[in-house]
């Protein structure tokens, strides 16, 4: 069983920046892809941002690219997302997830392991 554990989120001014951290224990493969999702209150679950173990290739939603930055560290089974020039709008619960597939990077229905989430709450 693959477990993932969030980390880092808390209250912040627009404007600002956090960085978020997923560390994967159990079985995790170097052929998994890594991605961030949030969830605000009342909206569906939507994608953020990918990152492949192997290659490191990157995936961004529109909304955040330019702001955000996700890495991994494959020696430690650790993904990050550095958040900065934070808005308002993008407060909500962040999820890590995991997938073995590679195609469908983008829609939360290909991923199968979820962390339990972390609140980002960015005010004015």
């Amino acid at each position: 069983q693959v477990q993932l554990a969030e980390s880092g989120g808390g209250l912040v001014q627009a404007g600002g920046s956090l960085r978020l951290s997923c560390a994967a224990s159990g079985r995790t493969f170097s052929s998994y892809t890594m991605g961030w999702f949030r969830q605000a209150p009342g909206k569906e679950r939507d994608f953020v941002a990918a990152i492949t173990w192997r290659s490191g290739r990157t995936y961004y939603a529109d909304s955040v690219k330019g702001r955000f930055t996700i890495s991994r560290d494959n020696d430690k089974n650790t993904v990050y997302l550095q958040m900065n020039s934070l808005k308002p709008e993008d407060t909500a619960v962040y999820y890590c997830a995991a997938t073995p597939v590679n195609y469908s990077r983008l829609v939360s229905s290909s991923y199968n392991y979820w962390g339990q989430g972390t609140q980002v709450t960015v005010s004015t």
